[in-house]
C-alpha cells in the first residue's frame, strides 16, 4: 500500500473521531505541531524512522514529546500507534491528508491565481469572493505572478486549470492558422 493510501486510512479515523470527541480543527493543530517539531530536529526524525530503533522505545519518546506539547485525545492516540507499529514515516503524508479532510469539512477551497501583473488587492478580494459564490464554498486565494502570460490570468482549484492567459490563446490562435494552410 501506498504511504499516501495509508496516511489517508489514518486521516480518516483520525478525523472521525476528532469529528465525535473535539473539534477537527484543533487535531489539525495538534498533528501539525508535532510534526514541526519532529521535522524541526532532524536527529529526532532519524532517530523515530529508523528501523534500528525498537518501536517500544519510539512509543515512549513520542509519549514525552505529546507530554511536552500538552497533547492528549485522539493525536495522542494516534501519534503513538504510529509509533509502536514503527509507522512514523507517515507523519508529514498524514499532516497533508488530514489538512485536506478538514479543509472540505469546512467546505474551504484553495485557488491559485496567476497573473502576468501584480493583481491589486481589491481586485484580489473581488476575484475571491466571485470564485466563492460560484463555486458555493470559502476560497482562500493565493495569487501570482508570471510576465510570460503576457495578460489575462490562470486559476488554479484543486486539480482543475482555467486558463485564460492571453499567452495561450495567441498559442491557440498559432496553431489554427498553421493548420488551415
Amino acid at each position: 500500500m501506498s504511504t499516501r493510501a495509508s496516511a489517508a486510512r489514518y486521516a480518516k479515523a483520525l478525523f472521525d473521531v476528532a469529528v465525535a470527541e473535539s473539534t477537527p480543527e484543533q487535531a489539525e493543530q495538534e498533528l501539525t505541531a508535532f510534526s514541526v517539531v519532529v521535522q524541526g530536529h532532524s536527529d529526532l526524525r532519524q532517530a523515530l524512522e529508523s528501523p534500528a530503533v525498537p518501536a517500544a522505545r519510539k512509543a515512549a519518546v513520542v509519549a514525552h514529546l505529546l507530554d511536552l506539547l500538552k497533547q492528549s485525545g485522539p493525536v495522542r492516540k494516534l501519534l503513538i500507534l504510529l509509533a509502536e507499529r514503527d509507522r512514523l514515516e507517515l507523519l508529514p503524508e498524514l499532516v497533508t491528508v488530514y489538512h485536506e479532510r478538514v479543509m472540505e469539512h469546512l467546505k474551504v477551497v484553495q485557488a491559485e491565481v496567476t497573473t502576468a501583473a501584480a493583481l491589486p488587492a481589491d481586485q484580489a478580494a473581488e476575484l475571491q469572493q466571485r470564485l466563492g459564490k460560484t463555486l458555493g464554498r470559502s476560497v482562500v486565494l493565493t495569487t501570482k505572478v508570471d510576465p510570460a502570460l503576457i495578460g489575462g490570468m490562470v486559476t488554479r482549484i484543486g486539480g482543475t486549470v482555467y486558463d485564460g492567459s492571453l499567452a495561450t490563446q495567441l498559442t491557440g490562435l498559432r496553431q489554427r492558422l498553421t493548420e488551415s494552410r
